[in-house]
């Protein structure tokens, strides 16, 4: 067998996974944080099932079927390697205590992306901060790479406002229960360098509950 220095000529190229990484823990947040970050995509906006990765097998899981008739506005995931835990809460005013998941992202994407269980490449450009009873649950929100129509967007004031209300407006009312008081709030809409902060305080956090 023909051989390249000290590799076989058919081994596997680097990187390669023997096994499926898990999303949270085993792959990279993304090719240059803070600003652009790599997304696990949990939930597309044609999903009426809430989809959740398992934190134990790294597979996706039916969390919950959707009580109301809103849709997300957008692909909704989170950021490998990245934790809401103390750090991130101390960003939050309102807030008591972190979610303990990864932090959640939002990407906007002009054509249609059907499927979740996959991985992009984003441009951060802002985010939401939200309040889930007492636990710190901010949204980073950012655009698709290359996008043809948002690729251009630097900040979440770039976008138009209909689409930050939409955003807004489904955060605030996706975890409602008919006849129960939401306790989800958003409580501001942040821009670029906010978001920036929230990401590396996330990054903090993991390396402090999971290590290097």
């Amino acid at each position: 067998m023909a051989t390249r220095g000290n590799q076989s000529a058919n081994a596997f190229p680097p990187p390669f996974y023997r096994w499926r990484p898990h999303p949270w823990h085993g792959l990279e947040p993304g090719r240059n944080p803070p600003v652009d970050l790599q997304a696990y995509i949990e939930i597309t906006p044609f999903d009426l099932v809430k989809y959740e990765i398992s934190k134990t097998t790294g597979y996706l899981r039916v969390d919950r079927p959707q009580r109301s008739s809103s849709q997300p506005p957008a692909l909704y995931g989170f950021v490998p390697r990245t934790y809401c835990g103390s750090r991130v809460t101390s960003l939050s005013p309102t807030a008591k205590v972190g979610d303990g998941a990864p932090l959640d992202i939002c990407v906007i994407s002009e054509r249609p992306i059907y499927r979740a269980d996959l991985l992009v490449h984003t441009h951060v450009i802002g985010g939401l901060q939200c309040v889930d009873g007492d636990e710190a649950d901010d949204k980073i929100v950012a655009v698709l790479e290359n996008d043809n129509m948002y690729s251009s967007v630097d900040d979440i004031s770039d976008l138009p406002s209909v689409l930050i209300e939409r955003l807004r407006h489904y955060f605030s009312t996706y975890k409602m229960v008919p006849g129960e008081e939401s306790e989800m709030s958003v409580e501001m809409t942040y821009g670029i360098d906010h978001a920036k902060k929230v990401f590396e305080a996330s990054l903090a956090d993991y390396q402090e509950a999971f290590g290097q």
